[in-house]
């Protein structure tokens, strides 16, 4: 193969190789594809041209150049930790996390050379306003509060840039170690406090239930007593009243005795002995014998005792 044969091969593989690239660079900046929840921004010759939405687009080579492609997603970013100070001038470190959008892809481009920076600076600046204005103790229980008032604040300078700020979230809140050590102390001390006034609420309310029972046994006793003073009353009525009952018995059966044949001697022994037995029982105290003055006294006391018993006969049968 002469010289002339080769530089013609050289020559054809040249043309064919430029052709490619060619084709590849005219791929390459003629189409487009965006995609899903992304914008594009197009220029024409170094002039805003239009926007493009996801999807496939062609573009003019050479002509015209895409820019930039937003993100139309909500995206958390870090706002990064900064010292404030508080009313009551303590410190406290302070980070947090910002939500924002991109909902106009123009004025993200050219509204603002970097709109995240521009979002990062002004979230702390009016973090810092907004901290300046409360005291400690508010800034450790207003959290919410905070967070809108820097939502409010930076949304409204944000719409200049094509971003909206959907909400502000406060990480942490770190207080001086001393002020640290107060705040254990003093959350310490009202556990304690608590703690002494629920005791004192249960042995207070330990104290009325005993006084309770007390109460309700003292009454149970008394109630019992009552019973018991009655039921000995009842009895003791019924014991009289069956005592009278069996006299009364007695008394019937002695008269009956009385008038039958042979009745009143038997009656005459009957008080006779007992007389003697009662007599005898006094005679025996301390040791002396007492005799009566008269022995002759115990026919007259049977004598009389018998007239009784007639007379109380005579009195039933009449009855």
């Amino acid at each position: 193969m002469n010289i002339e044969a080769i530089n013609n091969v050289i020559i054809q593989f040249g043309l064919l190789a430029a052709i490619i690239i060619c084709i590849v660079l005219f791929v390459r900046t003629s189409i487009k594809i965006i995609p899903q929840e992304r914008v594009g921004i197009v220029e024409r010759l170094g002039r805003y041209h239009l926007s493009l939405n996801p999807g496939l687009h062609f573009l003019i080579p050479f002509v015209d150049k895409l820019v930039v492609i937003h993100d139309m997603r909500e995206v958390p970013m870090v706002v990064p930790e900064q010292v404030c100070i508080t009313k009551d001038n303590t410190q406290l470190a302070i980070d947090g996390v910002v939500y924002f959008q991109v909902i106009d892809a123009k004025l993200a481009t050219y509204g603002t050379n970097n709109f995240i920076a521009a979002i990062i600076q002004l979230s702390q600046t009016t973090l810092r306003s907004v901290i300046g204005k409360m005291e400690l103790d508010k800034t450790l229980e207003e959290r919410e509060d905070i967070n809108k008032h820097v939502v409010s604040s930076v949304d409204q300078a944000s719409l200049n840039w094509g971003v909206k700020v959907l909400r502000y979230e406060l990480k942490n809140i770190q207080p001086p170690q001393h002020i640290l050590n107060a705040m254990q102390e003093l959350i310490t001390a009202e556990r304690e406090k608590r703690a002494k006034i629920f005791r004192s609420e249960g042995e207070r309310q330990g104290n009325i239930n005993i006084a309770e029972g007390d109460k309700m046994s003292s009454i149970q006793r008394s109630e019992g007593e009552k019973q018991a003073t009655i039921n000995k009353a009842v009895g003791e009525a019924q014991a009289i009243l069956a005592i009278a009952q069996a006299n009364a018995e007695a008394i019937k059966l002695i008269g009956a005795a009385i008038d039958s044949g042979g009745g009143e001697l038997a009656v005459n022994q009957i008080l006779a002995q007992q007389y003697i037995e009662r007599f005898g029982n006094l005679a025996k105290t301390n040791n002396t014998i007492i005799l009566p003055s008269n022995l002759a006294d115990i026919a007259g006391f049977v004598t009389t005792a018998l007239a009784a018993v007639k007379q109380t006969s005579n009195t039933n049968q009449n009855k």
